[in-house]
C-alpha cells in the first residue's frame, strides 16, 4: 500500500465539526448495512487487472475484491476524514492499494491505463458527475469496463417527488448526496453503453432505495 508523500490526513479544507467527527462514522454505518454489502458482492468481485476505485470512502469494498483477479488498485476519495477507516480495511484486505485524496473530475492517470473502473455509492456525491464519468472512460484500456452500483432516480413519479422534497435537507446531512440522479442517463451521456443494467428497490424507504447496478462499456 502506498500513499503520496504529502498525504497528511488533515481534515478537508472548510470541513465542519459535523463533517470531521460525525459524518465519517454515519456514512460508514449507513453504507455498511448488510443489504448494501449484498449489492457490493454483485459487482466488486468482477473487478480484474489494474483497478481504479472511484470514491473508496471508508474502504467497504475491500473485503469483496477477488485477490486472484486484481493486480493493483488505485483508490480515489477527496474526503480525508474517511481515509483512516479506509486504511484500516486496506491493511486487513492485504491488497496492493494506492490511496489518493483526489476527486474524479481530473484523474491523474494516463489514457487507457486501467482494466476496471469501480464505483459504488459514489456518483451521488461527485460535484460534476458527467466530467468524472468522462474521465473514467478516458482511463479505461481497450476491453476495459466500468462496474457500478448506485442509488438514484426512482421510476415512480410519486417517489421522485419525495426525492425532490427531501433533497435540500438530505444533501446537507449526507455529505452532498443527491437522491435523484439519473444514473443510466449520466453513463450514456458520458459515452458508455449499458449491456448489463439491473434495477430494483431495496428494502426501506423508497426515496432512498432505488438501485442501479451492472457494467458499462465505452461506446
Amino acid at each position: 500500500m502506498t500513499m503520496p508523500e504529502d498525504e497528511t490526513l488533515q481534515p478537508t479544507a472548510g470541513a465542519s465539526w459535523y463533517d470531521r467527527h460525525i459524518l465519517p462514522r454515519a456514512l460508514d454505518f449507513a453504507c455498511g448495512l448488510p443489504m448494501l454489502g449484498r449489492q457490493r458482492q454483485l459487482v466488486v468481485p468482477l473487478a480484474r487487472g489494474r483497478v481504479l476505485e472511484v470514491g473508496v470512502g471508508t474502504g467497504l469494498n475491500m473485503p469483496y475484491y477477488d485477490k486472484a483477479r486484481v493486480s493493483r488498485i488505485i483508490a480515489l476519495d477527496p474526503a480525508l476524514e474517511l481515509h483512516p477507516l479506509a486504511l484500516e480495511r486496506i491493511a486487513q484486505a492485504g491488497l496492493d492499494v494506492e490511496l489518493l485524496a483526489l476527486s474524479a473530475e481530473k484523474i491523474p492517470l494516463p489514457d487507457a491505463s486501467v482494466d476496471t473502473v469501480l464505483m459504488t455509492y459514489t456518483l451521488c456525491t461527485i460535484p460534476d458527475p458527467l466530467a468524472a464519468l468522462k474521465e473514467m472512460r478516458r482511463v479505461l484500456a481497450p476491453g476495459g469496463r466500468l462496474l457500478y452500483c448506485e442509488h438514484g432516480r426512482a421510476p415512480d413519479a410519486s417517489v421522485r417527488r419525495w426525492q425532490e422534497r427531501l433533497q435540500p435537507l438530505w444533501g446537507k446531512v449526507a455529505g452532498g448526496c443527491h437522491l435523484g440522479r439519473d444514473i443510466p442517463a449520466l453513463l450514456q451521456e458520458a459515452g458508455f453503453v449499458l449491456p448489463d443494467l439491473h434495477t430494483r428497490y431495496l428494502p426501506g424507504p423508497r426515496p432512498f432505495t432505488f438501485h442501479y447496478w451492472g457494467e458499462a462499456l465505452p461506446a
